[in-house]
């Protein structure tokens, strides 16, 4: 479940909030998104996966909030591991993921945006 959006690595750029498929975020005016709805995240791991800051972590309790401390959670590694093991890393100087051949993102919103014209559809014939 989403535990935390790290405010210091945080660019406000958004991502977690247009890639998640249950709207857990809540856009902020100035600073990075909230976790507004954490009881609707399904643990998909997307947001952190779409978070090229790394600044995103995502327990692996799909089930219940697990609480978390912001500096154990940093001190850990955990912070990003999602993206690494997925071959989405890019920052410099980490060779172990060079390829990127994982990335999907086009794919992904293709079926988000078919997804939203099928359920526009479903409540035009309702």
């Amino acid at each position: 479940m989403i535990e935390l959006v790290i405010a210091e690595r945080c660019t406000a750029c958004n991502a977690c909030i247009e890639i998640c498929p249950t709207n857990v975020f809540e856009r902020s005016k100035a600073g990075p998104p909230t976790i507004a709805r954490q009881e609707d995240c399904q643990t998909c791991f997307m947001c952190e996966l779409y978070c090229r800051e790394d600044a995103i972590y995502v327990a692996p309790d799909c089930e219940n909030s697990t609480p978390v401390d912001e500096k154990i959670i940093l001190a850990s590694g955990l912070v990003g591991e999602f993206r690494r093991n997925h071959g989405w890393h890019e920052r410099e100087g980490d060779p172990r993921y060079p390829n990127e051949h994982w990335r999907m993102e086009s794919v992904f919103l293709r079926a988000r945006d078919l997804a939203i014209v099928e359920a526009e559809n479903k409540e035009s014939i309702a």
